[in-house]
């Protein structure tokens, strides 16, 4: 995946792909304060019960969210991709209530927190945005507990699979919904509510029914009509329209 040129300049066509930024805005946006780190996989950029005192955004890589349960058994809650902003969710509120980890290497832009909070509150057309985004991630969140919830394994690693290219797609990050899938085994057994030997049987099926073409990494979809179907996928839910705010 190539990166933007301007570490941020991913988030503005993120924010773009729902909201419209007039250009100040966007300038806005670029002009936020930040610091650039790569960060290894695993790393914690956020843990629960942290005062955040950034608003990260993710400039490549991948990364997820998590919970733990109280005898640390962990529920990958969302899969994050470059251009997403990783504390919007704690924008306004004082203590996460969970963990963001790396799941690739990648790099990460660290703004402070008081920086964007004036930008949000100065700018009612980025104030906008971001609203629409937290609300398009608790979208998102709806229909994973529903995945995990209600859909049998195949479905539910299908639609996974699905929503992650047309995500990248959206982004400009994958190429005919193919893409590095950037998760192992395990980590998909975490997100899916199934172990990690039942992901690689759903896989090897998926697989031998010619819905999925793996190289290393790579994954890469034959049949993506017949796999949305199987996957009961319907984009709706990601709201990839642009909004328009109200007066």
């Amino acid at each position: 995946m190539e990166r933007a040129n301007h570490p941020l300049e991913l988030l503005v066509r993120n924010l773009q792909l729902r909201s419209h930024l007039p250009k100040k805005d966007r300038e806005a946006v670029l002009a936020l304060p930040f610091t650039l780190r790569t960060l290894e996989a695993s790393t914690y950029i956020v843990r629960e019960a942290d005062s955040p005192e950034f608003c990260t955004v993710l400039v490549s890589g991948f990364a997820f969210r998590q919970k733990l349960t109280g005898d640390g058994a962990r529920q990958i809650i969302a899969i994050h991709i470059p251009g997403d902003a990783l504390d919007f969710q704690n924008l306004f509120l004082d203590v996460s209530d969970h963990s963001i980890q790396m799941l690739t290497r990648g790099e990460v832009a660290f703004v402070p927190r008081a920086a964007m909070q004036d930008l949000a509150r100065g700018r009612a057309a980025v104030g906008h945005a971001i609203l629409v985004k937290i609300l398009v991630e608790a979208s998102i969140f709806r229909e994973w507990v529903l995945n995990v919830g209600r859909r049998n394994s195949r479905s539910r690693l299908a639609h996974v699979l699905c929503e992650l290219g047309v995500r990248l797609e959206a982004q400009g990050l994958a190429d005919e919904y193919g893409y590095e899938l950037p998760m192992t085994q395990e980590q998909l057994a975490d997100a899916l509510g199934l172990t990690p030997v039942h992901v690689n049987r759903t896989l090897k099926t998926l697989e031998a029914e010619g819905l999925i073409q793996r190289t290393k990494r790579n994954i890469s979809f034959p049949d993506w009509n017949r796999l949305r179907t199987i996957a009961d996928f319907n984009q709706r839910y990601l709201h990839l329209e642009p909004q328009q705010s109200g007066r």
